[in-house]
């Protein structure tokens, strides 16, 4: 069986030997002989078979240690199985791609990730894959702790510092390199075909780098792709946005004598001296309410975003958080998106489906640019955050460095940030990551939960 994987992922060409050897396999330990056809997806064969969908949760994830014994007859059912997930997501062939042929690869991408007992989605953005809820008791099961019904038992949760930068930009790039092949621009001109495309992030930039030159149908078609895409990565990053302007309790504040802040309790326990044994009954003469009221200092993020080629990830997910944090309370957003131009996205701030549509992908990258908009707005410094989000690779780099230092010097929080993706990844100029280690303010580089936290320790 894997003799038989190896060949596949190589050589387009079927070897007929192992074919035939492989038929006979499948056959033999009672599997469907649709494990072998590429053009069948994971998901045909669960809902074929959905006894199946079970299996495939945590089938490589690392088993737990064993006395020893091997059960044979399970190790070739696990290949079988492998090898039909594994052909799937990395043969992904050449030539012209149809929106059905994506939106299949992508439901397999969702299968290995659970079959490595992650998520689907946590290796390419975060986002639920198509078909995830498939497989009857599978379903949902894709955490810690997984049963893997065709490896023997249960399976431990897998390192993922060591998955996600090795398998999440693979997976990326495939899916790219399958939106690059798919004849865009016919699928969007065509409502049916456009609603069977799932947005991602690689459709979203090939959208973003194309939607200039779209009109009609297409253009109102690539714009619902962009909404969902937004909407579905907006309800992920506002649940860990959630409570991030909660200051302390303002007790210099009278609590509000509404029903629903009596504190019942506390009143109770202050009117106890009131009580009448003979009566039954609690006296009470004064009642107690909660504060509700809390400090809060208004605060103002400046969010400048490296609009480059290199950065799309980065821009989408960092568009996205700031118009999340543009909602609260107390928040004063300013947005602004540069390549060798700048542009001042401020009056979009609130709606990230708007601001990428003004975003312009591509070309060079000049910072000073984007400082000369920046400074400006640092009223107060030390109720202002500068989150900078780039690779830093600049045409301007010590220039650029010299204002973000005086930016620090001022009383300002700078915050250097040299990825904001969902995988985890990307590259940042060493120049300057050991400058703004020198500096103090070392750059954020990795998931964006790690920009999350830092924006809400500097609100609260």
């Amino acid at each position: 069986m894997y003799w038989r994987l190896l060949a596949r992922l190589f050589d387009a060409e079927e070897q007929p030997a192992l074919e035939s050897a492989g038929l006979a396999v499948v056959e033999d330990i009672g599997l469907p002989s649709a494990l072998l056809d590429p053009q069948v997806s994971v998901d045909s064969i669960v809902q074929r078979h959905p006894e199946l969908g079970s299996e495939f949760d945590g089938l490589m994830a690392p088993a737990p240690d064993d006395d020893g014994t091997r059960d044979r007859a399970a190790e070739v059912r696990r290949a079988a199985l492998v090898s039909k997930v594994l052909l799937n997501v990395f043969a992904s062939g050449s030539g012209a791609v149809t929106a059905g042929q994506l939106t299949r690869w992508q439901s397999d991408a969702g299968w290995l990730e659970r079959a490595l007992g992650c998520r689907p989605g946590e290796l390419r953005g975060g986002r639920a894959a198509p078909g995830a809820a498939a497989g009857g008791s599978g379903t949902g099961a894709a955490g810690a702790g997984v049963a893997a019904t065709g490896t023997g038992g249960p399976c431990a949760t897998p390192d993922l510092s060591r998955l996600i930068p090795t398998i999440g930009p693979e997976l990326d790039a495939i899916e790219a390199d399958l939106v690059k092949r798919m004849r865009l621009r016919e699928v969007l001109a065509d409502p049916d075909l456009a609603a069977r495309l799932t947005p991602s992030m690689s459709l979203i930039e090939q959208l973003l780098r194309d939607k200039n030159n779209l009109s009609g149908v297409a253009l109102a078609n690539a714009k619902a792709l962009i909404r969902r895409f937004v909407d579905e990565v907006s309800a992920v990053l506002r649940t860990q946005v959630e409570k991030a302007t909660v200051g302390p309790l303002d007790r210099s504040v009278p609590p509000k004598r509404v029903y629903r802040n009596l504190d019942l309790d506390r009143t109770i326990w202050k009117n106890l001296t009131n009580w009448s044994p003979e009566e039954e009954r609690l006296y009470v003469d004064r009642l107690y309410y909660r504060h509700t009221a809390r400090k809060t200092t208004p605060q103002r993020l400046i969010v400048v975003v490296d609009q480059s080629g290199s950065m799309v990830d980065s821009m989408v997910n960092c568009t996205i958080l700031a118009s999340i944090f543009a909602g609260l309370p107390k928040v004063d957003v300013h947005l602004i998106a540069y390549d060798t131009r700048a542009l001042d996205l401020t009056p979009w701030a609130h709606d990230p489906f708007e601001t990428l549509l003004r975003t312009n992908l591509g070309g060079g990258t000049d910072g000073t640019v984007a400082m000369a908009l920046a400074q400006p707005k640092i009223a107060e410094p030390r109720n202002t955050a500068v989150v900078w989000i780039s690779d830093f690779y600049e045409w301007q780099a010590g220039p650029l460095f010299e204002s973000m230092t005086a930016v620090h010097r001022s009383g300002a929080r700078l915050i250097p940030v040299g990825s904001v993706t969902s995988s985890g990844r990307g590259s940042v100029n060493p120049w300057f990551r050991e400058r703004f280690k020198d500096l103090g303010t070392p750059v954020i580089s990795g998931h964006i939960g790690k920009l999350v936290h830092e924006l809400k320790t500097f609100l609260t």
